[in-house]
């Protein structure tokens, strides 16, 4: 009874029915004669028969159902005529309730367009079960009425159709467009990811290329001090090299260039 699935069992059950020739026992001819068995044999076959669509109806019903249903001795018609007055009992009640929900069913309340219209139709159905059906555009309109803003380019092109497409084309409609969305965000979503990595190894490359610059930049540095201070001492040697060393500190000023000039004592060396 939760389910609320009495018009989809019943017709099923209507199909296999007359598939197997004893919806008779179900439902009595439209013209309202009804073949009466006349002998032993008819009323066995048509005992058996009676039987068989019984057991039918409480194998394909929950277990709720079968125990508020099930009486001793009952025949076929009776089962299936209980079932349609739980189902159907209270008409008018169910009608303002039904109403109301189908004019409130909104696609933002679903996770997925698909379960958007298959509520849509269970409701319809409920409807049409308790008289009050609801015709094809109603239902159309309806669904389109209720879309979200992502999919409100495929509800325009539904209302400006001269004829207003089926449900199930629309519902088709509907499905195709979120799948579409769904690969859309899915691209979007690796692309960021993709960029997002390159931006990192490019921030990697310009700290390595920064280190690396200062790194070589202070190694030249502690080279050419080093240089220096060996042509110092190497070249005056004794009180002349320590000599040399304060030359060095008094023209630390200097260029470079100055101080590796004034430092190398050219007069010292012998002719």
């Amino acid at each position: 009874m939760e389910n609320v699935q009495y018009s989809t069992w019943a017709e099923l059950f209507k199909i296999t029915a007359r598939s197997h020739k004893v919806l008779h026992h179900i439902i009595p001819p439209a013209n309202g004669k009804a073949k009466v068995p006349s002998t032993e044999d008819e009323k066995e076959l048509w005992s058996t028969l009676d039987a068989t669509v019984l057991s039918w109806i409480y194998a394909t019903i929950s277990n709720d159902l079968l125990h508020t249903i099930i009486e001793p001795d009952a025949m076929a018609m009776d089962a299936w005529n209980r079932l349609r007055d739980i189902f159907q009992d209270n008409k008018n009640s169910r009608v303002v309730t039904l109403e109301a929900e189908f004019s409130n069913t909104k696609m933002k309340n679903f996770p997925n367009a698909s379960a958007y219209c298959q509520r849509l139709k269970t409701i319809a159905d409920q409807l049409k079960n308790v008289g009050a059906p609801v015709s094809k555009s109603r239902l159309v309109i309806q669904l389109v009425s209720s879309l979200t803003r992502a999919y409100r380019g495929v509800g325009t092109l539904i209302r400006q159709s001269d004829l207003l497409p089926p449900f199930y084309k629309d519902r088709l409609m509907l499905t195709l467009e979120e799948a579409g969305l769904t690969k859309e965000a899915a691209t979007g979503s690796e692309s960021a990811m993709v960029a997002a990595s390159n931006s990192d190894v490019d921030d990697g490359f310009s700290h390595s290329d920064q280190s690396q610059g200062r790194g070589k930049q202070s190694g030249n540095q502690k080279n050419g001090g080093r240089k220096s201070g060996g042509a110092g001492r190497g070249s005056g040697g004794g009180k002349q090299g320590r000599g040399g060393g304060g030359q060095k500190q008094q023209q630390s000023g200097q260029q470079p260039g100055q101080q590796w000039a004034n430092q190398v004592p050219w007069g010292n060396f012998p002719p």
